[in-house]
């Protein structure tokens, strides 16, 4: 039996940090909220990040999420990119932190691969397909939370698939302990 829980996403950014909740039932998963906290204004790198940790520690407070995931900073072009993106995140997982919730961590083609099959895609793939899944309509200007949602459900889709087992390896004596309700007599 699948239990009910809610999971926070997270798109970690200095300068837009995108979040998307949804909440999982028998029936699957569902949307429940998400946005961006815009910090372009903020000039003080070290206020951002206390931004950072209190807008998360309010959703964490009104939602009450289970789990958090969050999406890991990814090397481009320039080191000090991965450098704020690492702090952002850390914020955030602070935040869940100090709430006792357990923290899971994906890349970004690992999420892009389990919302559109394609590690590859664009932020606008990721949304039309998060759109699909959800059946919700969704804004195109908040393609960050909508890669939020999809790090939040890559990662009920790898809890729930007894593929995705440790090391890669199924385990299906394992997903049938936990889910008797998925066998057929």
């Amino acid at each position: 039996m699948t239990k009910d829980k809610i999971i926070l996403g997270i798109d970690p950014g200095t300068n837009i940090l995108g979040y998307g909740v949804i909440s999982i039932d028998s029936k699957g998963p569902h949307y429940v909220d998400m946005g961006v906290f815009d910090l372009r204004k903020i000039k003080d790198p070290f206020e951002k990040l206390a931004n950072i940790f209190s807008g998360v520690n309010e959703i964490i407070e009104e939602l009450r999420p289970d789990e958090l995931a969050v999406e890991s900073p990814f090397y481009g072009k320039n080191a000090q990119v991965i450098l704020k993106l690492g702090r952002a995140q850390g914020a955030a997982i602070t935040a869940a932190i100090m709430h006792g919730i357990p923290v899971a961590e994906y890349a970004p083609r690992k999420a892009k691969i389990a919302i559109c099959g394609n590690g590859a895609a664009s932020k606008e793939q990721v949304a039309m397909m998060i759109q699909k899944t959800l059946n919700v309509e969704l804004d195109p200007k908040y393609l960050d939370a909508t890669d939020a949602l999809a790090i939040a459900l890559c990662h009920h889709y790898q809890q729930s698939n007894p593929l995705a087992g440790v090391g890669g390896k199924s385990d299906w004596k394992k997903f049938l302990e936990n889910n008797p309700d998925r066998i057929k007599k």
